[in-house]
């Protein structure tokens, strides 16, 4: 869980300048700084498996972050910049060198702690931006996975253990189980 780094607002400008320099990443929404929160191991790994099974489906112009390379745009006359979990874009960054505009795809693994902030606000700056194809959003406790897409008006879909899951974006499918094949005791499957 994130939380208040400074109570007083602070430019879109003067966030993104300070935050290249920093020991603690932040996010920024509509003028507050939010100090990020470590990761589990569990979180970690499940984002690690994912993030290589798009990494090694990405055609070659495309490009995929973890956790590092943060998202920034606008919603309803807001600025937001996010860490994602897992990231995509493709062509080249024209703008900042630590941030992009234009993601295709982005991927949040959620804890009990992120859930909400994941599955409302984020959703919602994210689907605004006008490059997105899809967000995904990944829980770490069961395999469940819910995908939102831009062509079905961001309709909610469900995923379990034994679906597979498309993602359009980065033309990638693979079973839920993949992604979580290395924490298969944590999230209450059985090994096979």
């Amino acid at each position: 869980m994130s939380a208040v780094l400074k109570f007083e607002t602070v430019s879109f400008e003067d966030y993104l300048a300070d935050e290249r320099d920093v020991d603690v990443r932040c996010e920024y929404i509509d003028g507050y700084i939010y100090a990020m929160a470590g990761a589990s191991e569990t979180h970690n790994t499940i984002a690690g498996s994912f993030y290589v099974a798009i990494e090694n489906a990405l055609r070659n112009e495309c490009r995929a972050w973890q956790s590092d390379m943060k998202v920034i745009g606008h919603n309803k006359n807001k600025n937001f910049s996010y860490y994602p979990d897992i990231m995509a874009a493709c062509g080249e960054n024209t703008g900042d060198q630590y941030a992009r505009t234009n993601p295709i795809l982005i991927i949040e693994v959620f804890s009990p702690s992120t859930k909400r902030t994941d599955l409302t606000e984020k959703r919602d700056n994210y689907c605004a931006m006008l490059s997105l194809i899809e967000y995904v959003v990944v829980a770490q406790d069961v395999p469940s996975v819910r995908i939102y897409r831009r062509r079905t008006g961001w309709q909610e879909e469900a995923l379990y253990a034994e679906d597979r899951l498309v993602l359009e974006s980065v033309e990638l499918d693979i079973p839920v189980t993949q992604i979580y094949r290395r924490v298969l005791r944590e999230v209450g499957l059985k090994m096979s």
